[in-house]
C-alpha cells in the first residue's frame, strides 16, 4: 500500500505531539485486533472508560475510528482508510518507540501470527 502523507501527518499530531498520544496508539492497536465498546476497551487497556470515550472521540473526529450500532453498547472500529494504511500506523509507533499490547496480529498473507514474548 502506497504511503499516505496526509495521515502521516495526522498520525504525527495526534500520536507524537500531544499528550495522551501513547493511549491513542494502544486504542487504535487494540481496534485493530478486534472491535469493541467503550467498556471493553477500557477493560482491554486497562485504563479509565472517560479516558476511552475522550480519546475515542479525538479519533473519531479525525476519521480514525468509526461507530456501529445500538446507542448503548457501540461499537467502535477503524475506519477503511486508517484500516488501509496501518504500515503508516506501524512505522510511526516504532520512531516513537511505543510499546503497543493489543495482541496477535493478521499476518500479511491472511495467516493468524501471535505477539513474540
Amino acid at each position: 500500500m502506497q504511503d499516505n502523507e496526509d495521515l502521516r501527518r495526522l498520525l504525527w499530531y495526534l500520536l507524537g505531539a500531544t499528550r495522551g498520544g501513547q493511549t491513542r496508539a494502544r486504542l487504535i492497536d487494540a481496534l485493530r485486533v478486534q472491535p469493541g465498546n467503550m467498556n471493553q476497551l477500557a477493560k482491554r487497556l486497562g485504563v479509565e472508560y472517560r479516558t476511552v470515550q475522550h480519546h475515542i472521540e479525538v479519533l473519531q473526529r479525525n476519521s480514525l475510528v468509526g461507530s456501529a450500532g445500538p446507542r448503548y453498547g457501540l461499537t467502535y472500529s477503524l475506519t477503511p482508510w486508517m484500516a488501509a494504511h496501518l504500515a503508516v500506523f506501524d512505522d510511526l509507533c516504532r520512531r516513537l518507540k511505543f510499546e503497543l499490547d493489543g495482541g496477535p496480529r493478521p499476518a500479511q498473507d491472511g495467516l493468524t501470527r501471535t505477539r513474540e514474548l
